[in-house]
Formats: structure tokens, sequence, C-alpha cells
């Protein structure tokens, strides 16, 4: 799994400029969207709501430019409602992510 944080950390200092505090702020509020979407997922059992909550994730990864997570994403939305590999796979690209700070 790749794990080039560029593309992220460029979205959040362009949105931010020179605020430390808001680059974190911003940084904060994707992980915990993401953290609840890939819960989310994990409860899933209909193709309806396990659709529903990779839009939602790949959608939010697109405003924050994390490719990974839209991949992620899209490899879910392949898949099976409540596919465990792929939301441990999400699941451990966002802890990554969250340590990388």
């Amino acid at each position: 799994m790749s794990m080039d944080y560029g593309a992220f950390d460029t979205s959040l200092n362009a949105a931010a400029g020179d605020d430390p505090a808001l680059v974190e702020e911003l940084r904060r509020a994707f992980l915990e969207s993401a953290k609840r979407q890939v819960d989310l997922l994990g409860r899933s059992r209909c193709d309806a709501n396990w659709q529903y909550c990779c839009y939602r994730l790949k959608g939010l990864a697109a405003s924050f430019g994390v490719t990974e997570v839209i991949s992620l994403a899209d490899e879910a939305n392949a898949g099976a409602p409540g596919d465990p590999v792929v939301v441990r796979k999400l699941s451990s690209y966002l802890q990554q992510l969250e340590q990388a700070h």
C-alpha cells in the first residue's frame, strides 16, 4: 500500500495557508470523518448502505487529495458489502496517515 502523503499535505496547506493550527484541525476533521465512514462500512450488510459509504468516503478523500483512500473506496465498492479485507486496509491506512504527523 502506498504511503505517499504529499497530495494530502499539499491540499491541507493550500486550504489553510500559513496557519499550522488550521492545518491540524483540517487533518483531524478528515481523519474523524474517514474513520466514521470506514466504521459504517464495517457494519454495512446491504448493497445500498455499502455503496453509500463507499461514495461518501471517496468524495471525502477526493476533497483532500488522498488518492490511496479513493482507490480503496473503489475497491470496496467493487466488492461485497461487509468485506473485512478492504475495511482492514482502509483502517490500517488511516491509522498510518494519522501517525505520520
